[in-house]
């Protein structure tokens, strides 16, 4: 009998610890019943009653559940896909505008092709050195230019 009542006193101890932590932990504005200080009053007065009446009344509603059903695979989770086609598109149209942005950049930087006007033909007049004749028109004996100093 003794062993018995030393176990339930340690299971006590334990559950009403676990039960202050737990108390402790959870955010104000989801405790339900009473506020938090109460709620340590009654763990901590009623050991097992109030550690029950906290598992009962007073703990926050599926906080574990809600969280452990929105942890997901991305490529299960129709928001993140979504989110992705519209992060890519909005790639896509910035990478398009670059291209644009830089096409034109390109066409302001080249010269504009210059229209060449055709050349004036050179006077076919007679010149007055003669030599310059001969070298232009070579030697009469077809042999080459010497000049003689």
């Amino acid at each position: 009998m003794v062993r018995f009542l030393i176990f339930a006193a340690v299971v006590s101890v334990a559950l009403t610890i676990y039960t202050l932590i737990e108390c402790a932990r959870a955010d104000n504005r989801s405790v339900r019943s009473l506020s938090k200080p109460a709620w340590f009053a009654v763990i901590i007065l009623l050991p097992l009653i109030g550690a029950g009446l906290w598992f009962i009344l007073g703990r926050p509603v599926a906080a574990q559940a809600a969280t452990a059903t929105k942890s997901m695979a991305p490529d299960d989770d129709e928001d993140f896909l979504r989110q992705l086609e519209v992060w890519r598109r909005q790639q896509q149209r910035e990478a398009e505008a670059a291209a644009r942005e830089q096409e034109l950049k390109d066409g302001e930087q080249k010269p504009k092709p210059e229209t060449k006007r055709p050349a004036k033909p050179e006077a076919t007049e007679p010149t007055a050195d003669p030599e310059r004749k001969n070298k232009s028109e070579g030697t009469e004996n077809g042999a080459a230019d010497t000049e003689t100093p």
